[in-house]
């Protein structure tokens, strides 16, 4: 083979690796931001666990939250930029400050599921679920259902009061321990 295709070869790859290494860096920068938002939320919390899908199998929850709204499901998209997605889109698309472009799968259906997976556990208890992304993701042709931005999230989940902690914990605690009787680790499948 000639030396130019060898080449062309080694600079996709070069592309390819610098690409994933690049969003991997924005999403550690953003994972403070992240993290605080889910403590800030959170009065009990269960984090990258598995949990019985209602047909003989499980599905994974990255985070699973006791909000004083009810139990908070979160997929955290960590991407930075102007994102472009629609309930009816397969796939969405990242602009990079940087002129980029990439895409990643809707996270809608998922998010769904898992809803759905937690309320077959729970029927007393207020559930739902976000897409929760950096407050540096900008959605200028709108914005789909279920997509949260950090500071939204910490102003529509804001941690009770002492008061409303003690009256919360009678009414969502048994729940919640139902929730968490049936979780397994994701990690514990694994070699």
């Amino acid at each position: 083979m000639p030396t130019e295709y060898w080449i062309l070869i080694a600079g996709a790859v070069a592309v390819v690796a610098l690409s994933a290494l690049l969003v991997v860096l924005v999403w550690r920068r953003r994972r403070p931001e992240i993290a605080r938002v889910l403590r800030g939320a959170a009065i009990d919390s269960a984090y990258d666990v598995l949990v019985p899908n209602g047909m003989g199998g499980q599905i994974h929850i990255e985070h699973l939250l006791l909000t004083s709204k009810g139990v908070v499901i979160v997929d955290v998209k960590g991407y930075e930029g102007t994102i472009f997605g629609s309930d009816r889109m397969d796939e969405w698309t990242v602009m990079t400050r940087d002129k980029r472009r990439f895409t990643f799968p809707n996270p809608q259906d998922t998010l769904y599921d898992r809803i759905a997976a937690i309320r077959r556990l729970v029927r007393d208890i207020p559930v739902s679920g976000h897409v929760l992304f950096s407050s540096a993701a900008d959605f200028t042709k709108g914005r789909p259902r279920e997509v949260i931005l950090a500071h939204e999230f910490v102003e529509e989940y804001r941690k009770p009061d002492k008061a409303e902690l003690e009256q919360l914990k009678e009414s969502y605690i048994p729940m919640w321990e139902r929730i968490k009787e049936s979780l397994e680790p994701a990690n514990a499948l694994q070699p």
